[in-house]
């Protein structure tokens, strides 16, 4: 099973031994392929408690007071379908090794069913060895906010957003509690390990930003990100970071952010706590945005104001998990993520202040490759507020029905 979807298991099954270990291992002359992957669906179904919009906001609305306050999807989770192939092989004392995944849809709103394309997340090569580390070159998960995705247990379930019916992906906590990582390129280089100490550090693809107006043919560095990481008995503790010196042709701005994270194993219960701060970067994708005369092109939860200003950010995720002599894991999530304004955030725009989400759910092995998943999730979205008018909040509850098969 390759590496995303090792961390994966790993980090959302956490001690319920409900997926194997490897995929479908093919010996194929000098190489090992493994093919491995996911087949996951959801029936979620959700209440709207208002009619106003949030900008920026995940909790979604009615749009107007005749609209239905109610939504029923058919989809998958967090983790999109997942089919991937890694070949290994061992030649001239390096371990080399590529990887290349693709992830189909399960749902469509298309009155064909065709609409949605297939995502191609990862195609990325290794070599190295145990004595030095190891180097990767090509598309695979961000090195930053890594281990807070892999470490929530919505990871086998939904999270925000499931009201978005045929969409690739909900967010599970993306954007209420952790800024997506993304699936960047990048050439990276992680260390041995060392009596537990591991550390990995990346240049990407600098032109990757939530927003089409940042040029890509004026970007002066490669962005930046690391991890250093210390592994014991009983869990992790992380501190990771990103850096990015971003360009839209006009205005340029910094996007920076650090965060730190741990996860406790004590018997059947799993701890887990993350926080991270930022600047430049936003609430929910990764970067800044800029418009015209205060009108944020979809950017009230982007990382500048419309002059390039820089706007504060953080947040973070509590999570516990216990899993009963059933095999069953169950689990409560609190997580949040909140913008502050920037200098020319002025009244004629309501910028997003904050997203949060309570999570509770429940993850059953029914054999050792398929869980059965319930969740219900509360998500919460406040803006600043516009002129004299308050801040707007909207409220929206969740439940999910499904299951995720690995192989």
């Amino acid at each position: 099973m390759n590496n995303t979807i090792k961390l994966a298991v790993a980090g959302a099954v956490l001690s319920a031994a409900s997926v194997a270990n490897a995929g479908i291992i093919i010996p194929a002359g000098d190489w090992t392929l493994d093919v491995n992957g996911n087949v996951n669906v959801y029936a979620s179904m959700t209440k709207y408690d208002d009619t106003t919009e949030v900008a920026g906001g995940l909790s979604g609305e009615k749009s107007g007071t005749g609209a239905d306050d109610q939504n029923q999807t058919i989809g998958t989770g967090l983790l999109p379908a997942w089919l991937g192939f890694t070949g290994t092989t061992r030649q001239n004392d390096l371990d080399v090794s590529f990887t290349i995944s693709m992830q189909p849809t399960t749902s469509d709103n298309a009155a064909t069913g065709d609409q949605e394309a297939p995502l191609f997340r990862q195609a990325f090569l290794t070599f190295g060895d145990a004595s030095w580390g190891s180097v990767k070159m090509g598309k695979d998960l961000g090195i930053f906010a890594g281990n807070a995705i892999l470490g929530d247990m919505t990871l086998l379930g939904v999270g925000s957003n499931a009201a978005n019916s045929g969409q690739s992906t909900t967010l599970g906590g993306i954007g209420t509690g952790y800024i997506y990582p993304a699936w960047k390129g990048q050439m990276a280089y992680t260390t041995p390990n060392m009596n537990g100490f591991q550390a990995k550090v990346a240049i990407t693809n600098p032109n990757q930003s939530n927003t089409a107006l940042v040029a890509t043919t004026r970007q002066d560095r490669f962005g930046l990100e690391g991890q250093v990481e210390y592994t014991f008995a009983q869990g992790k503790v992380w501190v990771s970071g990103a850096s990015y010196d971003v360009s839209d042709g006009t205005y340029d701005w910094d996007a920076t952010v650090m965060d730190i994270g741990t996860t406790v194993n004590m018997g059947n219960t799993t701890l887990t706590a993350y926080y991270y701060s930022g600047e430049g970067v936003g609430s929910t994708l990764f970067g800044g945005g800029v418009g015209t005369g205060n009108t944020l092109t979809g950017g009230a939860d982007m990382g500048t104001d419309e002059l390039g200003n820089e706007r504060d950010s953080d947040g973070g995720y509590i999570q516990a998990t216990y899993v009963i002599p059933t095999g069953t894991k169950l689990g409560m999530a609190y997580g949040v993520s909140r913008l502050d304004t920037a200098t020319n955030d002025t009244t004629a725009n309501a910028v997003l202040d904050e997203n949060s989400r309570w999570t509770i759910g429940a993850y059953h092995p029914l054999t050792k490759h398929l869980n059965l998943v319930a969740e219900y999730n509360a998500i919460e979205s406040q803006d600043h507020g516009a002129g004299a008018t308050s801040g707007v909040t909207a409220e929206s509850d969740t439940i999910s029905l499904g299951a995720i098969l690995f192989f």
